[in-house]
Formats: structure tokens, C-alpha cells, sequence
């Protein structure tokens, strides 16, 4: 069974699932360059299809994400529906939306976007849509492929199709949802306001928050964590779904009453009281959901479980027995989600248990030979040099080892939001000096926001804690450091010296593998600073002329392309 998944909203992306088997996903924005593009991912679809090698008439069903899904908006249309939510305009749609004419407005968008996939070649026949928040919490349970096991499934994201939350269990391939929260109460929506308010992308910059928050007094913290606070409650003590208090708005129409809240409050108070906030809520929710299922096995997606610091929390709990948090698990991840859906509810009509089996590695995108490479070096001649040593993890390794920084190009590109070695930018971690020079380089990062370290799988005993011994492959979890932080100092949060990692297996990926491990050899450390190989504000790279338009045009000097070791000319230097 072919089933191609879709998800043709912010982040869009595409998913090829031939017989179970996940052969192909990629986001939209890798090949248009247009950072966190939203509408139908029409080159995503195609190159899902390339690599898959399976013709558009050859698919089986076409997986869309969202019974509903608005239309596309660009980054400024984003700012301005933002600024506009206080607005009359915004009230009168406000009103509308409980009226028949929202029902005739979803329906013609449902016959667009069928057209619009139709229009590829697909029959229309063979599209169906997954609800938003069960193709979260199917990226959650079938990308965990936990089956002998009863799972908690917990979704919480801004949202989608009416909610912003789900509590389900899943069991022996089957999702049963036990509870859900209404998209008027979203915390992710509080989070995304906030971001706005102070300056920053809704939908984008959260992260920066979440980064600024450890700074913060204790004083100004608890004040702010207290007037949000008081703004939501639970209905009862086993109740999963909290609500708004009398007096607080819908959380889409709050930005003149969160502006009202946080006047005269300091930007790193309001950042870490917001983070303290949303903490506090997730805990106590998984907490209930816990109570009042039994499970204690946890899976996590949607947008809000992108907020590592929670996930830390989360995973600290006594109750939580295990957790598993699907990688990049913003609306992108959707995409995948609609997709093991369809495949598992094909599955259960005819009696037959759900084989899909679990995530494991997210390189999942096109891989360029060495002859596209040689190509695209060609083209940029005089601005490079290049050589092809007998091992390019060696050489990589001695560079850094040095104190060079070093951008990796190598394999399939990584699916979704993290770098995780085969488009990276990396360098020693043990030398603090590293954040400065790379932010001068290229990333213009805020100051206070950490990188994040890359693991030999066999060395992270060393420099995390992690006392229930949870998988750490995708930079989703954060942990506390040992005495041996050093050896990652510029790769974990200077104030509260947790890291965000990503645990490297040789069988996960070799190459990069092999490279950390000759980088151990040299220095006896066992991990490198990694962070996303793209200059600030634009996706990350996806093909060779991407890296080396971005080694061009920034202060890197040196490019692991493949087999071959590139370096700038002083002609090519910015």
C-alpha cells in the first residue's frame, strides 16, 4: 500500500509510506527556501514521489492533515493577523464563526485542497483527511511502534480543527481518545501572543523565550507565573481539561488583555514567568492523565512538546515510567501522522495487526552523489578550493579538534526542525569562545540562547543525567550535566548547565558516528557542538549548491561536502 501524507499548512511537508515502510519526508520550505512556507507542499510531494520511485497514479490514498486547514499566510500576513486580533474586523469574524456560514466556508475549502492534490495527477477519489490532533497523536504512538504496551497519547499545540489538546490511549495499534480541550483555552496560543507582544515571529521565536527564561529573578519570575496563573483553573481533581477563568479571553483575542497583564514587567520576567506557566500546566496535566488512565507510558506531540524544558520536567516525573517525544513535533510532523493513520486503520478493517514499525533515524530526505557535488563545485570555483582526502571524517575531525568550525553536508537531510549531523554546523564544545565566533559567523543568535551538543550514544553517561536511561536521538529532551560539562561547555545552557542532546549510534548514522569518534580519539572528548547549517532566519540546507551558496556568504571557512573538504578563498571570504 502507497499512501502519500500531506500536510499543506504552516510547516508544510509531505510523507511517502510504502507498505508501512517510511521511505521518504520532506518539508517544503528545504526546497523553496522559504523559511516555515505554509499551502499545498507541491515540491515536497514530488520528491517524496522521486525518492520513492512511485508515480502520483500509482498511489493507493493521499493522507491530508486537517479536516480544515486555512489559507496559506506568509510571515508578514502571520504578524498582521496578530496585530489585527484586537481588531473590529477580528471580533465580527469572532461572532461568525458560530454561525452556518463557517460550515459553508470549511466545506469549500475542503473541495479546494482535493482539487489542488487532484491537480497533481492524484485522483480526487483517493484523498481522505485525518482530524489535526489525531494525526499529532498518531505521529506520537506509531512513530514511538510501542504495540505490546498501553501508551498515554497527550497532544497540546495552538490549533487545530477546533481543539489544542487530546488525551488518548493507544492499544494494540488502535488510538481511543478519553478527553479534549477547545482551541479557546490553548496554552500554545498564550505562548505564541506572548512571543508577539515582546517583539518577536509568533510561531517561530518561542524557542527564544524558553531560552531567556532561566535568567530571570526568582521575584519577577513568580510575579508574572502568578497573573497567569490566575487567568486558568481546573474544573475539578481529576478533571484533564482546564479552562479559562471569568474575565480572560479567548486565547486567540487576548493581546490587549495580555498586554494589559504584562505592562511594566521586564522582558526576562515575562519570558520566564511564561515558561513557568506553561511548565507548571503540562505537568499537572500529564499528571491527571496518568491518575485517570492507569498508563504510564508517554507520548507526546504537537507544537507546545517542541518546548524542551517542559519535556524535562515531564520526564522527571515519578509517574512517567517512559517517554518518547516525536522529533520536530510541530504540524509538519502531520504529515507522517495522516499517513500511519490511513496505513493503520487500513490495517484494523481487515483483522490484521498495525506493523509499522518505530521512527528510528529522521534522515529521511534526498541524497546527493558525488557527482552533483563535483558539479556544484565547479560551478563555485574561485570562491573554492577543494581536495578529497581518504577519509573526510578524519580530516573534519582534525579541524575541529583545532578549533575550526566545521559545516557537515553528508547522506539524506534530516526531516523537520533539528539538525542532526548531516546538515550541521560544528565545532569544539569545550571551548565557550565557539558560541561568539559562530554567532558572528553566521547565526546571529540572541546571547543567551544555547547551541546543543552531539553525543557519542556510548559517552552519554558520562556528561548527562538521565536515571531512567531514555533514548536522547533527536535533541527533544533536556537533561541535567555531570561534573564533566566542560568537555561541552559552549554546547549547554551556561545558567542552569542543562543540554539538549542528540545521542549519536553508529547504526543511526555512520559517518557522523565516525567522525565524533575520531574527534574522541584526538581529544578524548566525546561530543561536539551542533547546530543547523543555514544562515539566520532561512531553512536549513538541503542540496550542495545551498551549502556552498551559505559557506559563501557567511564567515565559515570550511565545508565537509560529502567526500570532499572544502575551503574558501580569500576571494570567496565576506
Amino acid at each position: 500500500m502507497k499512501i502519500l501524507g500531506v500536510h499543506d499548512g504552516h510547516c508544510a511537508a509531505a510523507c511517502l509510506l510504502v507498505d508501512g515502510r517510511l521511505v521518504a519526508a520532506q518539508q517544503e520550505e528545504r526546497l523553496n527556501r522559504v523559511k516555515n512556507w505554509s499551502g499545498l507542499p507541491v515540491r515536497a510531494i514530488a520528491e517524496c514521489l522521486r525518492l520513492g520511485g512511485v508515480g502520483a497514479g500509482e498511489l493507493d490514498a493521499v493522507a491530508l492533515a486537517g479536516r480544515h486547514m486555512p489559507y496559506p499566510k506568509s510571515r508578514e500576513e502571520i504578524l498582521e493577523e496578530y496585530r489585527a486580533t484586537s481588531g473590529l474586523r477580528t471580533r465580527l469574524k469572532r461572532l461568525l464563526k458560530g454561525v452556518g456560514l463557517r460550515t459553508l466556508h470549511q466545506e469549500r475549502r475542503r473541495r479546494e485542497r482535493v482539487a489542488a492534490i487532484a491537480a497533481l495527477g492524484i485522483p480526487a477519489a483517493r484523498v481522505s483527511f485525518v482530524e489535526h490532533h489525531l494525526a499529532h497523536a498518531s505521529a506520537a504512538y506509531y512513530g514511538w511502534g510501542d504495540y505490546r504496551n498501553d501508551v498515554l497519547v497527550l497532544t497540546n499545540d495552538g490549533a487545530g480543527d477546533g481543539l489544542c489538546a487530546t488525551v488518548s490511549v493507544g492499544r494494540a495499534g488502535e488510538l481511543r481518545r478519553v478527553a479534549e480541550v477547545p482551541e479557546s483555552e490553548s496554552l500554545g496560543n498564550v505562548y505564541a501572543m506572548t512571543t508577539f507582544l515582546l517583539g518577536m515571529v509568533p510561531l517561530e521565536h518561542e524557542y527564544k523565550l524558553m531560552g531567556m527564561a532561566p535568567y530571570a529573578p526568582e521575584k519577577g519570575a513568580e510575579l508574572v507565573y502568578r497573573d497567569l496563573a490566575a487567568c486558568f483553573d481546573w474544573k475539578d481533581a481529576t478533571t484533564l481539561a482546564w479552562r479559562r477563568r471569568a474575565g480572560t479571553p479567548p486565547t486567540y483575542y487576548t493581546y490587549d488583555f495580555l498586554r494589559r497583564l504584562y505592562e511594566l514587567r521586564r522582558f526576562d520576567w515575562v519570558a520566564a514567568g511564561l515558561q513557568r506557566f506553561t511548565e507548571r500546566m503540562l505537568v499537572e496535566w500529564v499528571r491527571r492523565a496518568i491518575a485517570a488512565t492507569g498508563v504510564r507510558r508517554v507520548a507526546l506531540s504537537g507544537g507546545v512538546f517542541m518546548n524542551v524544558k517542559a519535556n524535562k520536567l515531564i520526564l522527571e516525573l515519578p509517574e512517567v515510567e517512559s517517554l518518547f517525544v516525536f522529533p520536530s513535533c510541530g504540524d509538519e510532523t502531520n504529515a507522517l501522522g495522516a499517513a500511519w493513520r490511513v496505513h493503520a486503520e487500513a490495517r484494523l478493517a481487515a483483522g490484521r495487526p498495525v506493523d509499522l514499525p518505530p521512527l528510528g533515524a529522521c534522515y529521511l530526505g534526498a541524497e546527493y552523489g558525488a557527482e552533483r557535488i563535483e558539479a556544484a563545485l565547479a560551478a563555485a570555483a574561485g570562491s573554492v578550493t577543494w581536495t578529497r582526502p581518504a577519509s573526510i571524517a578524519a580530516e573534519a575531525a582534525r579541524l575541529l579538534a583545532a578549533g575550526e568550525v566545521v559545516a557537515r553536508f553528508a547522506g539524506r537531510s534530516e526531516f523537520g526542525a533539528r539538525a542532526l549531523g548531516n546538515r550541521s554546523i560544528l565545532a569544539d564544545a569545550s571551548r565557550p569562545e565557539a558560541v561568539r565566533t559562530i554567532n558572528e559567523m553566521i547565526k546571529s543568535r540572541d546571547f543567551w540562547m544555547p547551541f546543543a551538543p552531539s553525543i557519542l550514544a556510548e559517552r552519554c553517561g558520562d556528561y548527562l543525567i538521565n536515571p531512567k536511561g531514555m533514548p536522547a536521538p533527536y535533541m527533544i529532551l533536556s537533561f541535567d550535566t555531570t561534573e564533566r560539562r566542560g568537555d561541552l561547555a559552549a554546547a549547554i545552557h551556561p545558567y542552569d548547565r542543562t543540554a539538549r542532546p542528540q545521542a549519536v549510534h553508529a547504526d543511526g548514522n555512520p559517518g557522523y558516528h565516525a567522525l565524533l569518534k575520531e574527534y574522541e580519539r584526538l581529544t578524548g572528548r566525546g561530543g561536539l557542538l551542533n547546530t543547523s547549517f543555514n544562515i539566520h532566519g532561512f531553512p536549513i540546507v538541503e542540496t550542495p549548491e545551498d551549502a556552498l551558496q551559505v559557506l559563501r556568504e557567511s564567515g565559515l571557512k570550511y565545508l565537509a561536502l560529502g567526500p570532499f573538504l572544502v575551503r574558501k578563498t580569500a576571494n570567496g571570504d565576506v
